[in-house]
């Protein structure tokens, strides 16, 4: 098993830097803000009331966070389409938001040509590609940044962006104070958990050793149902490890009962629970008698509690942290978590078919 606090670990794994754009992501988000705020965007942009985002894998994330705040705080019923086609009920009072980092995202593609012959309304955020040309043959209004990394790694452009474009709208009201406290806490959970603090007083660093080799199982609830998708889908991608995820009430009702067999699975298996006292009490009781289950399951399990007094900076907070994790995951694992090569492989394949 790795050292994690051995400086060349990081050298020999990490050869294009992941580490650096994870710790980036606070200033990601200052720059996705500040230049969709300043994005103009058409008048009648005003009479939309329903929003479909396209989008897959790290370009998809951002919608499902704003979803999420939708349903609590939003004025406009909010989709994530992750498909080759856009739903059937899209109409001239829908906001279509095309969702690529590479531009060239097959399902996104697809699903926006759809869009261009529908009366929705479009938006499009990209670094180019094929997404990009075609925004601009169709007079689509774009939001283009320009950052070099993984999908999955410029989350902060992806989802701020889409809030700041939601807040211009008045589709989600969006306390700044909150946006200024979320960026505050993202500072300080990356200068918590940079790899040059120690295992001993760094607790992504910790919580990365307790799932060496195991099964991760992530339970969230609530704003942090998304995030444990996302905690998810990092290990897989960065450790290049298994993983799932689970929401609360949902699984009460079935994934409890599934803890007995296989039995010798739940000596590889550790659930993370992704919890929050901003949650309804009736959810955090679920958290309670759920670990007691675990517990009598023989099952290891870890509570995570987001920092912040917001949902928005729990929240920013809880997807860094899993980052984090995700991250020194692939350190021990003994692997880059910068390359995708399965992923890799199938695109190439389906080209090829």
């Amino acid at each position: 098993m790795s050292n994690l606090d051995d400086p060349a670990v990081y050298q020999r794994l990490d050869p294009s830097g992941m580490i650096e754009r994870i710790a980036d992501l606070p200033r990601q988000c200052r720059m996705a803000w500040r230049g969709a705020v300043d994005l103009p965007l058409p008048p009648d942009f005003s009479a939309v009331d329903k929003v479909v985002i396209l989008g897959m894998g790290g370009s998809a994330i951002g919608g499902d966070i704003v979803r999420s705040l939708a349903l609590k705080v939003g004025k406009a019923a909010v989709e994530v389409q992750r498909d080759y086609h856009l739903p059937r009920w899209v109409d001239e009072r829908t906001l279509v938001i095309a969702s690529s980092y590479s531009g060239n995202t097959e399902e996104t593609i697809s699903a926006f040509a759809e869009a261009l012959e529908s009366p929705a309304k479009k938006l499009v955020i990209t670094t180019g590609g094929r997404l990009q040309g075609l925004a601009t043959e169709h007079g689509v209004p774009m939001f283009v940044f320009h950052y070099r990394a993984e999908p999955r790694a410029a989350f902060g452009y992806s989802f701020f962006s889409l809030l700041a474009f939601f807040q211009n709208m008045g589709l989600i009201e969006v306390d700044l104070r909150d946006v200024d406290e979320a960026l505050d806490v993202l500072d300080k959970i990356c200068g918590d958990l940079v790899k040059d603090i120690p295992c001993e007083n760094n607790p992504a660093k910790q919580l990365a050793c307790k799932l060496q080799g195991r099964l991760a199982v992530i339970y969230g609830a609530d704003f942090l149902s998304v995030v444990a998708h996302r905690w998810k889908a990092q290990i897989n991608e960065c450790s290049k490890g298994w993983a799932f995820a689970e929401c609360f009430p949902e699984l009460n009702h079935n994934a409890v009962v599934g803890y007995s067999f296989p039995d010798w699975l739940n000596q590889r298996a550790t659930v993370v629970m992704l919890r929050s006292p901003l949650m309804n009490p009736r959810i955090l009781k679920r958290y309670d008698v759920t670990g007691e289950l675990l517990d009598k399951a023989g099952i290891a399990s870890e509570v995570v509690q987001p920092c912040g007094s917001s949902e928005l900076a729990q929240l920013m907070s809880a997807v860094s942290m899993g980052d984090y994790v995700s991250y020194y995951l692939a350190m021990l694992n003994g692997v880059d978590p910068s390359p995708v090569q399965t992923i890799d492989y199938l695109k190439q394949r389906l080209a090829e078919l």
